[in-house]
Parts: structure tokens; sequence; C-alpha cells
């Protein structure tokens, strides 16, 4: 208990990057009821009505260390597992407990999860090609072995018992009330514990700037995200224990965690509508919103995975459609027509190849990447033209704070 408080500690005060998490499988002991194990999507343990309730089962990898930990802890059957939300990192893992809990006689765990969920898995199931692939490109080159391939996208394990708005569950007469959130995604799930003063957002809160604005991933809810965060702090928590990294300890530290995470999201959907109010394009939008600039300093709010220019362009896809208000894009030209187009106007694919190094040099690497994708699309066959437009991208990648950005950057390096 003492060792995942000094690490909580260390996290809090910025002395521990939030990307410097224990090895999977590390199992920490929160309270003597309750466990937190680590993974690429953490399990949280509570020792409840006989056995074991489980709040999230981590992914297909993940759960191979988990479940491991877990045991050595707690030999219980698990007789509950709620899913927070449907990403493969919080249900991959759902088979597994199944399989450890035929391999010990107890009976299957009764997965609880909101009603949208079964919906996102038939989702998951239509587009399983493209879901490997955007997950390749947004986690290949920072979490080695994180990424199922398009197979591992069609077989799922889906939940016992759905609800839709509030549910209060009764385990051996501790109630644990979950509540629908729409956030990250539509189906997210958090859980109250009143009795103790726990509160479980899932990925409501992620120790990063939330990630709301997933440039490869569907609508999230930036603004919803911001109510579930305000309606925990109204319920007074004294340990927050999110699905990944490591717990918020003390009511103080809990409400200023979920308020400035709250504020964050709040401030960019204002400024964003505002600025849609006005008539704005996309493009202004984009370069005008900022977030608060101490909030993003904070070792809890810090964009390294997602960040606020991509959260911008959620809340207008929500509010606003497709459509960046730039008549041009409306029914656009083939992007390799506009290329060639724009080469023969500056002599050439070479010369655009060029200027976008020249540009990059000067660190305006934005607008070298716009004309070394130009001279891509120009000369698709021309070796040197396409090395210069990968180097671009690399230098783009290695400028880059958040993941998203950069797995895009390289993928597009290594194209």
């Amino acid at each position: 208990m003492d060792e995942i408080r000094d690490l909580a500690e260390r996290l809090w005060r910025g002395d521990l990057a939030p990307t410097a998490q224990p090895q999977p499988g590390t199992l920490f002991e929160i309270t003597p009821d309750v466990a937190l194990v680590t993974a690429f999507g953490n399990s949280i343990a509570i020792r409840a009505g006989g056995g074991l309730l489980v709040i999230d089962a981590s992914s297909r990898r993940g759960a191979e260390r988990v479940i491991p930990a877990l045991r050595a802890w707690d030999t219980s059957p698990v007789h509950t597992i709620i899913a927070t939300h449907g990403h493969a990192d919080h249900v991959g893992g759902l088979a597994a407990f199944d399989r450890d809990a035929r391999e010990r006689g107890y009976a299957q765990p009764h997965v609880i999860a909101h009603e949208y969920l079964p919906q996102r898995l038939d989702r998951y199931t239509r587009t399983a090609g493209y879901n490997a692939l955007i997950n390749a490109r947004q986690f290949g080159s920072d979490v080695p072995g994180a990424v199922p391939g398009a197979e591992a996208w069609t077989h799922w394990r889906r939940p016992d018992q759905v609800y839709r708005d509030e549910l209060d569950l009764d385990v051996g007469g501790e109630v644990f009330r979950l509540r629908h959130a729409r956030g990250e995604t539509d189906d997210h799930t958090w859980a109250w514990w009143g009795s103790r003063r726990f509160v479980f957002p899932g990925d409501l809160f992620i120790w990063r700037t939330p990630n709301a604005g997933n440039p490869q991933k569907v609508q999230r809810y930036p603004w919803e995200w911001a109510l579930a965060l305000r309606e925990m702090a109204a319920l007074g928590p004294e340990v927050l224990v999110p699905s990944h990294s490591l717990p918020v300890f003390g009511a103080a530290r809990v409400q200023q965690a979920l308020d400035e995470t709250a504020r964050v999201l709040e401030t960019l959907v204002e400024q964003t509508l505002a600025l849609m109010n006005r008539g704005a394009r996309l493009d202004e939008i984009i370069h005008s919103v900022r977030a608060p600039a101490d909030l993003l300093e904070r070792p809890y709010l810090q964009p390294a995975y997602d960040e606020p220019e991509f959260i911008v362009r959620s809340v207008w896809r929500m509010y606003g459609g497709w459509w960046d208000g730039n008549a041009a894009n409306l029914k656009p030209a083939p992007d390799a027509e506009v290329a060639r187009e724009i080469a023969t106007l500056a002599g050439g694919a070479r010369r655009l190849a060029d200027r976008a190094l020249a540009l990059a040099a000067a660190a305006d690497l934005r607008l070298a990447c716009h004309l070394a994708e130009f001279a891509g699309l120009a000369a698709p066959e021309d070796a040197e033209v396409q090395a210069d437009r990968a180097a671009v991208y690399e230098l783009r990648a290695e400028s880059e704070h958040s993941l998203m950005a950069r797995g895009i950057f390289n993928a597009a390096a290594r194209e």
C-alpha cells in the first residue's frame, strides 16, 4: 500500500513521467480489499460478495499478465466484471477471465456493461481490417506488441447484462453505482463506491489530456465528458482509481484533477462554438482555439496521447458536420491531380521537395509537410522525392509530443 501511494505522489508532483508505468502485471494493494493490476488497460479487483468484483478485464495480451498477478493475491471466484467501455484494452481480456474460471471450476463471471457496448463490438467486427490498420498506425511505433491483427477484431466476449442510465449493484451489502456517460466513447460507464468514497472513472481520467479528439476514431464527446467529471466531483470522492496509470489519493487532489480536466474540455468546447457561431471556418478555429496553458502543464493533463487541436476538430465534427467551410473542399479534385498542378506551377516535384526540406530546416514543419506531400503525390515513382518526403515526416514526428501525431507522421514516413 505504501509503494503505490509513493508512486502516485511522485506522479502527482511530476517527478515521475506519466509514460513511466510499472511493468505490466504489477499488482498494487490500494487497501486490503482493493488491488490494482497494471497493464495496457488496468484491472481493478475488489473483495466483495464472497469473491472478486473486477473493473475492466484489460486487453487480450494484458490479461495474460493481469490474471496470474491477481491470482497470487486472491484465488476466490471472479463473480462480476464491470466493463467501463468497449475498447479492446478493457474488454479484450474477458475471454481469459472466462478461461480462468473454467480451469478453477468456478462459474463464468457475470459481465455488466452499458447497452451501447454490444453495438460497438458489432461495429468492430464489420470494420476489423480498418481497426487493425488504424491501431497499428496509432500504437505501432510506441507500444510494441500491443496491437491485435484484423482477426482479433471479430471475436468478442459479450456482456451478460446491460443497463441504460444508472444501475445500483449490490455485492454482499456493498453498493456500487454504475453511471453512463458519453466521453471517450458513447458506451462509457463510471462507478461510485459510496461507502468507501472510491470513484472508478474508466478512461474518463487517464493522467493525460483527455482522449477526446483521436483523429482516426469515431466521434468523441468533450462536453458530455466534462459533465461526467463534474458529477464525479460533486460526490466528494477521496480515491480515484483510473483504468490507466495510478490512483489519485486525497479528496482535495481528486477534486482538483476532476475539476481541471473538465475545465480543459469546457474551454475548448466553448471557444470552438463561439467561433462557429460567428461563421469561422475550421481552419481559423484550429489555429485560434487554445487550452489554458497552465493546466496543460499539470502532470495529469499534458498532451502526451491526444491533444487540444484534435479535440477542437472533434467539437467541429459533432456540431458542424464534416465540411470544413472551404468551398473547394466540398467536392474536391483528387489529391494527386492537385499535386501535379502545383508541381507544374512550381517547376516540378523536385523544386517542391527542395522547398519542403528548406522549410523543415527552418522549423516550419507544418508548411513543409504540405509541400512534401504534394511532391510525393506528383512524383510517386521518384525515389529521391519520396525519400525527401519521408525525411520531412520523420522530422515532424520527432517534433511532436502526442502519441496520436507521432503515430500518423511516422506511418507517413514509412509509406
